[in-house]
């Protein structure tokens, strides 16, 4: 009766965290067992008590008061000095300058957000087809979920017990190789399409530009430097990199107004609170899951099917990538690590991180697929596009990401070497 009370929930809406944390709830009065009832509370509160939690209100506090301190303008100049002169040059610094946000701002939903307002009138006014244009911006988001930080990443750590440094490093690679993917579709498509031809920055706007943006740039050298060097932990990264980005935007940039501070703080708050909740519910939730044997029973009818590591993260992707459409990619990371990890590590000697990179990339995807398509939606608002226009330009890059899925399920030295 609990898997069905569980999936009714869903399908009308009711918040994932309510779920999780009823149906822990209706299975013991189910169960009339009065342990599990006195267990309940301090199971929900023993989910948050982990460190690592930390840093998830800190990366989001970090994302916003670099909103709000004026970096983005900053970082777009930097990427133009990259790429700005070739062919199709605005659509590679938009790809640039999504890899520079993610290693700040962590969240698919608030890059998104932020570099479709940013990009794609810049775009527009070059040429650029709009939906074609909110489509690489959108596509950009995904890298938020791989390139450190990344909250899922600080999720996925925390649920699987795993060192979020090392989670951190697991995604450097694959968001090199994804970054390499998208710009091969922007060329395949400028090609067809042809883009036209960017401007190079003379020297002095080169070096005006980099020196302009170099304060920006302390934030992912603080946070990416931090950990890879063991000079901080990956929650202590975050809380130096928020304070830069309010030293920053006050004192060096001008932008950012102490007193826009409690404004700032709030936003973090609420927002941080809704995914903490989640993680205590789905504390209690995998506590029922474990009582019950449910990975076991699991991964004794995936044995049936095959014993291959590769074949199995297949099934996994196939399965998540129609869950992504449905439920939202943070609420589906801590629904389903504690039920399909134990078996990836237990029964088919898949590393952690390779697993966690793999999930995080497939689930986030359904931010960008209907019928749910948040971040497809917000792109769409942002830009003023229609969403169904910017899916006719996104697909190539969906597919872009589905290969590069497989050549990590395929190949797990991607997630492990820098380890």
């Amino acid at each position: 009766m609990t898997p069905l009370i569980f999936a009714f929930k869903l399908l009308i809406g009711v918040p994932v965290a309510l779920v999780l944390a009823l149906s822990a709830i209706w299975y013991i009065w189910e169960s009339d067992n009065a342990v599990l009832y006195d267990s309940f509370a301090q199971k929900m509160f023993s989910g948050l008590e982990n460190y690592g939690l930390l840093a998830i209100p800190l990366f989001m506090l970090t994302g916003e008061m670099m909103n709000e301190g004026g970096m983005t303008r900053r970082l777009i100049n930097a990427a133009r000095v990259f790429v700005g002169g070739f062919r199709g040059g605005l659509a590679y610094i938009n790809l640039l300058a999504n890899m520079f946000m993610a290693a700040i701002i962590g969240s698919a939903n608030a890059q998104i957000s932020v570099m479709a307002r940013a990009m794609t009138p810049e775009m527009e006014k070059e040429g650029y087809d709009k939906g074609f244009a909110a489509a690489i911006t959108a596509a950009g988001g995904l890298l938020a979920p791989v390139i450190p930080p990344s909250m899922l990443f600080v999720i996925f750590g925390v649920l699987a017990q795993v060192p979020i440094g090392e989670m951190f490093l697991a995604g450097i690679l694959p968001g090199l190789l994804l970054v390499a993917a998208f710009a091969v579709v922007i060329f395949s498509i400028g090609v067809f399409q042809g883009f036209p031809q960017g401007r190079w920055f003379t020297r002095a706007e080169a070096l005006s530009a980099l020196l302009y943006c170099l304060p920006a740039m302390l934030i992912p050298t603080a946070i990416i430097g931090g950990i890879l060097f063991g000079i901080a932990t990956p929650t202590e990264s975050a809380a130096i990199a928020s304070l830069i980005a309010f030293l920053v935007g006050w004192l060096v940039y001008g932008e950012l107004d102490p007193r826009a501070l409690f404004g700032l703080f709030k936003r973090t708050a609420v927002n941080a609170s809704t995914i903490i909740f989640m993680i205590a519910a789905a504390n209690v939730f995998g506590w029922v899951i474990i009582y019950e044997a449910v990975p076991q029973k699991l991964a004794a009818l995936l044995s049936t099917i095959t014993s291959d590591p590769f074949l199995f993260l297949l099934i996994v992707n196939l399965v998540l990538l129609v869950v992504g459409m449905l439920i939202d990619g943070i609420a589906a990371v801590i629904l389903f690590t504690p039920i399909l990890l134990p078996i990836a590590m237990n029964d088919f000697g898949i590393s952690p991180y390779q697993f966690g990179v793999v999930i995080c990339l497939n689930l986030v995807l359904g931010l960008l697929t209907p019928p749910v398509g948040v971040g497809l939606y917000i792109a769409s608002s942002m830009s003023g596009a229609k969403p169904g226009t910017i899916l006719r330009s996104l697909w190539p890059f969906l597919i872009a990401v589905a290969v590069v899925l497989v050549l990590l399920s395929r190949y797990p030295a991607i997630t492990t070497s820098l380890i």
